[in-house]
């Protein structure tokens, strides 16, 4: 199982958007790099759910329900993917971006390093520490 987090501004499409849908396309991605995590999403990896800006914090657990497909959203095939997911889990305790970069294990995130990044891999020992901080 690998471990992601996207990010969305919570005005335009938040974590409760995708709770009420209960599972939904994720899709609009226009960074090669983005793109090319999209790719790697696997069915059931599990994704951190990060509402950036005015809040700016991890929010909930979502879980990859269809892998990599063609994104139309433009109408035709430019080689942009979306993928599919659905709400996991909600954290009791939103994980802010204080938190994680004032915590070394959380500071090498791509969140922090590349932070205009919408897509991303994050690794299991960093994922269950945010788990554990959101609990």
């Amino acid at each position: 199982m690998n471990y992601w987090l996207v990010k969305s501004e919570p005005s335009e499409y938040g974590w409760e958007d995708l709770f009420s849908k209960g599972e939904d396309i994720w899709d609009g991605i226009r960074n090669y790099q983005a793109r090319n995590f999209l790719k790697e999403m696997k069915t059931g990896d599990l994704v951190l759910f990060y509402h950036s800006g005015k809040n700016k914090e991890i929010v909930g657990v979502a879980k990859v329900s269809e892998e990599a497909f063609p994104d139309l959203e433009e109408g035709e095939d430019k080689g942009w993917v979306a993928v599919k997911i659905k709400p996991h889990q909600k954290l009791k305790n939103p994980v802010t971006l204080y938190q994680i970069k004032s915590d070394d294990l959380l500071s090498t995130l791509h969140l922090v390093k590349q932070s205009r990044l919408s897509t991303m891999p994050v690794e299991k020992i960093q994922f269950d520490h945010i788990i554990k901080l959101g609990s």
